[in-house]
């Protein structure tokens, strides 16, 4: 189900019988036509196991389903919004992050060590806790939320690309990704998770940088 950017806070999506939206809660703007909109207590298609791994995480995203016969207007926060299409691969991204997604895409949540879940990796490597990521696999688009817009910044095994964590957004394709600290010990006492890391991301994909290290 394709999304229609109307500018960069705020996207349509074309609702058809049989054809199924996810979006969060609370994003719907407006809307034509004969369209539902019903709490999803699975968050998606990854069921309850995807819903238990978000909340451990501390990532659970409500999410809406959307159905029906009609267009609805998206946005949240006055974010920007990125619509990313996928073609048979994976899409690694921070729950909180997501608008709205087809719903030929399966959802997930992955207990990740050195992939994905990257504000989990900031929050593991402090703390020690288990790290998480949601994933959506297939064929469709996806919306993600921003601050200051998205851009793209193509992966190779000959050029891995650094990241400050708190500009990620997401990722896709063969990548592996290394956390690592920009500053000695004595350096981080005081100091937030910003530039005091640096994720290395390598391999063969891209990545979605935000334009500013505010968190939504």
């Amino acid at each position: 189900m394709p999304f229609r950017e109307i500018n960069s806070k705020m996207i349509e999506a074309t609702v058809a019988p049989g054809q199924t939206l996810f979006s969060q809660r609370g994003a719907m703007l407006a809307y034509k036509g004969e369209v539902s909109f019903t709490p999803n207590l699975q968050s998606g298609q990854g069921g309850v196991m995807s819903m238990i791994g978000r909340r451990a995480a501390g990532e659970a995203a409500p999410l809406m389903t959307v159905e029906g016969a009609g267009t609805v207007l998206f946005g949240h926060g006055g974010h920007h919004i990125q619509v990313i299409t996928l073609a048979g691969d994976t899409l690694y991204v921070e729950a909180d992050r997501l608008l709205a997604f087809d719903g030929t895409l399966t959802q997930g949540t992955m207990f990740m060590g050195s992939q994905g879940g990257v504000m989990g990796m900031v929050r593991g490597q402090v703390t020690g806790q288990g790290l998480f990521t949601t994933t959506l696999k297939g064929h469709g688009s996806v919306a993600v939320m921003a601050h200051g817009g998205v851009i793209e910044v193509p992966i190779s095994p000959q050029r891995p690309v650094h990241v400050d964590p708190q500009a990620y957004v997401a990722h896709h394709g063969d990548v592996r990704n290394k956390l690592s600290s920009a500053l000695g010990l004595r350096d981080l006492v005081g100091r937030g998770s910003g530039e005091a890391f640096q994720l290395e991301l390598s391999g063969s994909g891209a990545v979605y940088v935000q334009a500013s290290e505010e968190k939504l």
